[in-house]
């Protein structure tokens, strides 16, 4: 497609230097849909999200008033000298929907509120409006004193009420949390002594205090000793007001100031504090409303015989089918609404979910295909919708459909940008940019521009690899042993049994709903030398780095110590030898009150964070700082032994070579955050679970992965990976498949074998696709021809 460069129909891009990005020239066609492509770590988010997408959005926040931005996130401009007919920009992400505890399917796609206005009109008995079927609204009534201005002014009271369908028990959320006194206090101590363990209270701390010195209880009396009252009044009293050496203090018992503080809607942020919270307690469904959230009204009326909550907890087929049987002219608006929604959803690959399922249980794809369900339909058209990997957790069998809805936002009239590594995707697209022409510093450059069926000519690794078919493995392992799974029964799982292979590489599949996940984490989590690491989201700071957070540090932070003699906290950027300036940041963060707050190099260190004197200590010639500037292939090359050592090779064995050392999480790609993590949790275990590890990878990288994946096995580890990648799947040594579909109508093993007797005689739907993806070339490595090729 050739575009006119000062047309209005093209976003040009000029000179863009986001993070790797080597002065990018790049024009795309807007009202199309573009795939960007390219290996992990090139650079096609610093391009799409990075530049395009964070340029539309800067100049948007910049349209309120000063007031408003000052509650929005900083967004500086994007380096880059021209961006030319950008749109407004709609960005679909993978970062994980808003773990609230009150936000679920329902709640997020809207579908929710559908069903409440039918039941607020159809119900029987009549409840009440929508509100009374919220589980988010209490109801409420009494008097309320408002001020008006009136001559002058003066104090009015009204009456006033609302109707909700909260459960007064759980406030809504479903659960309730026990929470065991005995977990954080010692019965044979007094409060003096330190009968109490949790966060904040330590002996003589200010909160403590209000405890110790709130004239109802003896500090120095044991616990062991205490009253019924005084119990009460430790554990359970109500906010009341007390006094501590003269200031006015609120008081509430422990277990009431740890239930409002800590089990409310939003999950605490500190670690410590997290850990304390699931050591205290037990969660489980209410056992006023079972779980619904909802009070005895809103979850005993029916329409058509159904109660909201059964509405609520069906899959979403099912509940397409009521919901289509519905012939009540006076709601005919919303159940249309309400159907649309539904089979939106079903058609992104969601139709196992019920809108019961609380949105922090999703996966990063099941968020971002919710997210994507919003916008379908919309009225908006002539915007741009960026998309990370929208196939990301989607069997082949489903990507079809996926594909389908985008090209139904690039016919509504809109720009679709999506960054992909999927073939059929890329095949699809009307104009494919690649990035490369390799990682990190060696990539940021455009190396292919122009419609798909050029890519494969191109000579870049995307185009080499784009036509390579998956090859089965012609050689496969003889398990050794067998893990036993007996009666699995979780979600939708029909009494499974099997018996899951090991010394081997194992490959769970089926299509996404089928039960993997509840087969796998539902029977192996918590059993003896199985270690899972799954796709829940890395936790971190601006200050985390891959070196923090692969344990890197620790090691390295000795050596120096060790080689000059002096503290290893000196060598952290957190502790002592931190520079007193930007406290260890690099960055000085200036906050400008009414604005947006801004972030400069911190001119006491330069941006190296340390103080001077900490950079006269060196360790093979380097100081630490110039050792976080390393990137992980630099770095291996320098430390050779121990810890160290180990922890570089496992980066090298996940792709991550070009990453610096001390380079923020807050930089890295979906993608490489996760190869981090997964490098960071692989250790010494007789059987390691993987879930997805194949997830943001470029057909080159998952390559790299299979090999890691079989040094593990080779090392005397048993893999287990749950994929839907057929280049992950066809190289397994065994296969187990659940199905037949997902929901209801999986949950059951429909295969287990080898991939070849799955090809052979299998006719499941992970069959299906490995037996059309293994063609005459298979097992050709696309590398072959090249004088350069690698091991």
């Amino acid at each position: 497609m050739t575009v006119p460069a000062d047309s209005h129909d093209t976003i040009r891009v000029r000179n863009a230097r986001v993070n790797n990005l080597r002065g990018v020239d790049v024009d795309l066609p807007k009202r199309r849909l573009t795939v960007v492509t390219g290996v992990s770590g090139s650079g096609k988010s610093s391009l799409v999200f990075g530049t395009i997408a964070a340029e539309s959005q800067r100049l948007i926040n910049e349209t309120y008033s000063t007031f408003v931005q000052s509650f929005m996130p900083p967004s500086a401009r994007p380096e880059v000298d021209h961006l030319e007919n950008l749109t407004a920009a709609i960005v679909v992400d993978q970062e994980r929907i808003g773990a609230n505890a009150r936000s679920t399917v329902g709640t997020a796609t809207d579908a929710l509120t559908y069903l409440r206005v039918i039941f607020s009109r159809l119900s029987e008995p009549h409840v009440g409006p929508t509100s009374a079927f919220s589980f988010n609204l209490a109801s409420a009534s009494g008097r309320g004193k408002m001020t008006v201005e009136k001559g002058e002014a003066q104090a009015e009271i009204r009456e006033f009420s609302t109707v909700g369908g909260m459960c007064p028990a759980c406030e809504g959320l479903g659960t309730i949390a026990r929470i065991d006194p005995d977990t954080f206090l010692d019965r044979d101590r007094s409060l003096t002594e330190g009968a109490i363990d949790a966060p904040n209270l330590a002996v003589g701390s200010w909160m403590w205090r209000s405890y110790a010195e709130s004239g109802r209880i003896d500090p120095d009396k044991k616990l062991r000793d205490y009253t019924d009252e005084e119990w009460d009044w430790l554990l359970h009293q109500p906010a009341t007001k007390v006094k501590v050496a003269g200031i006015n203090m609120t008081y509430e018992g422990l277990v009431t100031r740890f239930r409002r503080s800590w089990f409310g809607d939003v999950e605490p942020k500190q670690a410590h504090v997290r850990r304390f919270k699931e050591r205290i307690a037990t969660t489980g469904p209410c056992p006023e409303c079972d779980g619904t959230r909802l009070n005895e009204a809103a979850r005993t009326a029916t329409v058509h015989g159904r109660t909201l909550p059964q509405c609520s907890s069906q899959e979403l087929g099912d509940l397409l089918a009521w919901v289509e049987g519905l012939d009540e002219p006076s709601v005919a608006p919303v159940t249309k609404g309400l159907a649309g929604v539904l089979r939106s959803m079903i058609d992104v690959g969601l139709g196992y979910l019920s809108l019961d399922r609380a949105t922090g249980t999703l996966s990063g794809g099941e968020g971002q295909r919710v997210k994507m369900v919003r916008h379908l339909g919309s009225a908006l058209t002539d915007v741009t919708y960026v998309f990370d990997e929208p196939t990301v957790g989607l069997h082949p069998h489903d990507i079809a459909r996926m594909n389908q809805l985008l090209l139904q936002l690039r016919d509504s009239g809109s720009t679709v940008l999506v960054v992909e590594h999927k073939p059929e995707v890329i095949a699809l697209a009307d104009h494919v940019v690649d990035i490369g022409p390799g990682a990190g510093d060696d990539g940021g450059q455009v190396v292919y521009a122009g419609a798909p069926d050029g890519l494969s000519a191109s000579g870049s690794v995307t185009g080499e690899w784009l036509d390579h078919r998956p090859g089965l493995r012609t050689k496969v392992r003889e398990p050794t042993a067998y893990l036993q799974i007996r009666g699995a029964s979780t979600n939708n799982l029909r009494d499974v049994d099997v018996d899951v292979p090991l010394g081997v590489l194992v490959a769970v599949t089926g299509v996404a709903g089928s039960g993997k996940s509840s087969l796998v984490h539902g029977s192996l989590a918590g059993r003896e030398g199985v270690l899972i690491v799954d796709q829940s989201p890395i936790r971190g700071s601006r200050r985390s780095n891959p070196a923090t957070f692969s344990g890197l540090l620790d090691p390295v932070r000795t050596a120096f110590a060790k080689a000059n003699g002096v503290p290893a906290s000196l060598f952290s950027p957190n502790s002592e030898g931190a520079c007193p300036v930007c406290r260890g940041q690099g960055v000085v963060w200036t906050d400008l009150v009414m604005v947006h707050g801004v972030s400069t190099p911190c001119e006491e260190c330069g941006g190296r964070r340390f103080r001077p004197e900490v950079l006269e200590h060196r360790l093979h010639g380097l100081t630490i700082a110039e050792v976080l500037d390393l990137s992980v292939a630099d770095a291996a090359e320098v430390f050779t032994t121990g810890k160290a050592a180990t922890v570089l090779r496992r980066l090298l064995d996940v792709g991550l070579g070009y990453v610096r050392l001390g380079q923020p999480l807050t930089t890295l790609s979906g993608g490489e955050r996760q190869r981090l993590k997964l490098a960071a949790q692989l250790r010494e275990a007789e059987v390691v679970v993987l879930d997805e590890p194949s997830s943001g990878l470029h057909l080159a990288d998952t390559h790299r992965l299979v090999q890691m994946l079989h040094g593990l096995v080779d090392g005397g580890t048993s893999v287990i990976v749950l994929e839907h990648n057929l280049a992950v799947v066809s190289q397994a040594d065994r296969i187990v498949d659940l199905g037949p579909g997902a929901g209801h109508e999986g949950g059951s093993i429909v295969f287990e074998g080898t991939p070849q007797e799955m090809v052979d005689g299998s006719d499941t739907l992970t069959a299906q696709h490995l037996r059309a993806a293994v063609g005459a070339d298979a097992g050709r490595d696309p590398r072959a021809d090249r004088p350069d090729k690698e091991d």
